[in-house]
């Protein structure tokens, strides 16, 4: 037998141990978007629903922890508000969450209670990760309701979000409720059975089994949203974006293959753990599902000083400012370049950052009062994004 040969089996026999590790999770995150549950027109399809609640019920039967991260609020919404299509207006993208949302939960209380299980919602958006007391209370909260043995289903508070709302179709979401749950495993519910190297639609596209690196998705072309159905926002670039950041091992499959990818049977694309992920929550949430709400530009000792010492922004590295923000908002930093390097939570309105820049804090806390003597951005709120900086 030559090295070759032995080199893929051995990592055929990789895979397949990984599959059976992934249907031996004690806790998994199971994620299905809006293309899985509703039909065309909209609405929600009762028999999508029940058979995607068959298989969860049937995991919960074999003693495992199911957390559900549902999209579908929006598009259960179209049909009873006589929509077309997904609306591009936010007002209205919020009346159709307002109205499917409703919808939705009722169908999974409906469907779940066949098994007496009972569910559980949970609408969270960006300041719930973020936000130290709102992240700790959205984790107590799943963790008690794991306890009591309810099904949490996660989705985003679409009906009063604003950028959150274009966010994605909950992919990235999916992948920080794995953080935040300590789930050991993450299954993304698509309407693609899987990863391919071109639109499975052309000849010659072929089904990737796993991806351990970003290396192995070189070449491969990534088509955007699915346009036919034009009922969720999420494409195959935020599932991989996803796979990236959850932490845990990934399957991407569709959901009439949800009950073997549980089972570890060779279906779909298998992801493994990728080094981003070793962030914490709070953090992937702020590089990946917040925009900086205006920008900070640094001089060199302060880029230097935020990125390769993980210190603290403090007013003397700041020598612009741009847009409208306030305290508590996201913001990115940026070189003398307009290169950004990093984003965080900024501690002052944009308008009062003029007067602090090039101080230090010292001064400042003389001059204007002991409140000022405070970062702009704490280091426990800001995240590095590029670590090779033109300084």
């Amino acid at each position: 037998m030559s090295s070759e040969r032995s080199a893929v089996m051995t990592a055929g026999e990789e895979l397949a141990r990984a599959r059976e590790a992934f249907a031996a999770a004690r806790r998994i995150v199971v994620k299905a978007g809006s293309s899985s549950l509703t039909t065309p027109l909209g609405t929600i399809d009762a028999d999508r629903v029940d058979a995607l609640v068959d298989v969860l019920a049937a995991r919960r039967a074999a003693g495992k922890e199911i957390v559900f991260v549902s999209s579908g609020a929006i598009a259960a919404g179209l049909g009873p508000l006589r929509l077309a299509r997904r609306p591009t207006d936010l007002a209205l993208q919020q009346a159709a969450a307002s109205v499917g949302q409703g919808l939705l939960i009722a169908r999974y209380t409906s469907s779940f209670a066949r098994y007496g299980l009972t569910v559980g919602q949970v609408l969270l958006t960006s300041n719930d990760m973020i936000r130290r007391a709102h992240h700790r209370n959205a984790q107590r909260t799943l963790d008690q309701l794991l306890a009591l043995g309810i099904v949490p289903i996660v989705n985003e508070n679409d009906t009063v979000a604003t950028d959150e709302i274009r966010f994605g179709d909950n992919d990235r979401l999916a992948a920080l409720v794995a953080h935040l749950t300590r789930a050991d495993a993450l299954l993304l519910l698509s309407d693609v059975d899987a990863l391919y190297t071109d639109d499975p639609r052309r000849p010659g596209a072929r089904r990737i089994e796993q991806v351990r690196e970003p290396a192995d998705l070189e070449g491969i072309r990534i088509g955007g949203p699915n346009q036919t159905r034009k009922v969720g926002t999420g494409g195959m670039v935020t599932k991989i974006e996803a796979a990236r950041i959850a932490g845990v091992p990934v399957v991407l499959t569709n959901a009439a293959s949800a009950a073997q990818a549980l089972a570890g049977a060779p279906v779909g694309t298998y992801f493994h753990p990728s080094r981003e992920s070793r962030m914490s929550t709070r953090h992937l949430w702020l590089a990946h599902a917040t925009t900086g709400q205006g920008r900070l530009i640094l001089d060199p000792g302060a880029v230097e000083a935020v990125v390769r010492r993980r210190k603290s922004l403090l007013p003397a590295g700041v020598t612009g400012v741009e847009g409208d923000f306030a305290a508590g908002d996201p913001v990115d930093l940026c070189g003398a370049d307009g290169r950004v390097v990093a984003r965080g939570l900024v501690n002052y309105d944009a308008a009062e950052i003029p007067d602090l820049m090039g101080r230090s804090t010292r001064w400042l806390a003389r001059e204007l009062g002991p409140e000022y003597q405070r970062e702009i951005i704490h280091r426990d709120d800001l995240v590095v994004l590029d670590l090779e900086p033109n300084t």
